[in-house]
Order: structure tokens, then sequence, then C-alpha cells
């Protein structure tokens, strides 16, 4: 396995990960009040957007060459880093 192939795994495992998070708080915020609801229906929104977005890197990623990958690199963790930050940051919130 390349190192490509073994950092897409990584990150696929994280974006699932992640996935199974945000539906934890959908299903949460489908049993809080109606008032709170709102609120957290748009910050999940705003999770959702980012992990879309997440994605859309990784599939970039896919389909880059095993010699240019790693410039795609930076920008890939930033996404990562930024989707990972707001869903712990959320997730700490609603517990």
């Amino acid at each position: 396995m390349s190192m490509k192939e073994a950092y897409e795994q990584k990150l696929q495992a994280q974006l699932d990960e992640w996935g199974a998070e945000i539906d934890k708080l959908k299903a949460k915020a489908d049993s809080a009040e109606a008032d709170v609801q709102l609120k957290y229906y748009k910050q999940i929104e705003q999770l959702q957007s980012m992990k879309d977005t997440a994605v859309d890197k990784l599939i970039e990623l896919k389909d880059t060459g095993d010699d240019a990958w790693e410039d795609l690199k930076a920008g890939i963790e930033n996404a990562w880093d930024s989707l990972g930050s707001v869903l712990n940051s959320f997730a700490s919130k609603f517990k």
C-alpha cells in the first residue's frame, strides 16, 4: 500500500466517524425542545456542509496522481482540522 492510499484510508475512516457523530447529534436534536431544535439544526447543517467539503477534498485527493498528492495535503488537513474542531466544540456543548 502506498503512502497516498494509507492517507486516503485514514481520512475516510475519520469521515466515517464524523458522519456517525453528526447522526448522533441529529438524533439528540430531534428529541430537544422545539425552541432549541432550530439552533441545533442550524449548527448541524454547518457541520454537514463542512463534512461535504471534506468529502470533496478526499475525492480530489483520490483523483490526484501519486506524484502530486502531497501538494493537496495542506488544504486537506486544514479542512479536516476545521471540521474536527467545530464538531468537537458542538458535541461538547450538546451534552
